[in-house]
């Protein structure tokens, strides 16, 4: 059996610097694509996820869980509270202006989320070493300051952007060249050097 990657960031690991360009503190992250079930604003049943830079290596997000987001009647579905996780640890990543791919996620549900009720989630980058990017995030019902109902950690991976736009659908970046705002994160200068 192979072992499975940690997302406690190792002895050594640093918190790193904001990329000069990332944006500032207060500022809406935008949707990395239109489309996406997680953030998109254009995904009609999707989370709807807005996240906000806040200061450091941190971002804020929330959510509004729907009749769209149900598991058992009347409660948020486990596993969209887990992509919600995924989703507002992965903003972190326009704090580095680096594209990522979740390599590990550990979500921890610690009460239910009914509802009509929003979640609250801050999140932070724990470490990083070379292209693994440690965070974790806790998430509170009905305002930043209300009850903890889920904790997850995460362990991202950088690539290169290339890695999104080879694996895209036929046509797919005929679309975004008319329609840019679909996928934000094209940009010339958000790239890595693997």
């Amino acid at each position: 059996m192979s072992r499975v990657a940690s997302t406690t960031p190792p002895e050594g690991s640093l918190i790193p610097e904001r990329h000069p360009l990332a944006p500032a503190t207060g500022t809406k992250v935008p949707s990395h694509y239109g489309h996406c079930f997680g953030c998109g604003e254009l995904h009609p049943t999707g989370l709807h996820l807005v996240a906000h830079v806040g200061e450091g290596a941190t971002i804020t997000a929330e959510f509004t869980v729907t009749e769209n987001h149900q598991g058992a009647p009347g409660l948020a579905h486990g596993g969209l509270l887990s992509l919600a996780f995924d989703e507002a640890l992965g903003k972190l990543m326009w704090l580095l202006r680096s594209p990522a791919v979740t390599a590990r996620l550990e979500t921890d549900f610690i009460r239910p989320v009914p509802l009509g009720t929003t979640l609250f989630i801050t999140a932070e980058i724990t470490g990083q070493v070379n292209r693994k990017v440690y965070s974790a995030a806790i998430g509170r019902l009905g305002s930043p300051d209300g009850e903890i109902a889920v904790r997850a950690a995460a362990l991202f991976v950088i690539v290169p952007m290339s890695h999104f736009l080879t694996k895209a659908p036929a046509g797919f970046l005929k679309e975004v060249a008319k329609n840019p705002e679909l996928l934000a994160f094209v940009d010339p200068e958000f790239e890595i050097n693997p």
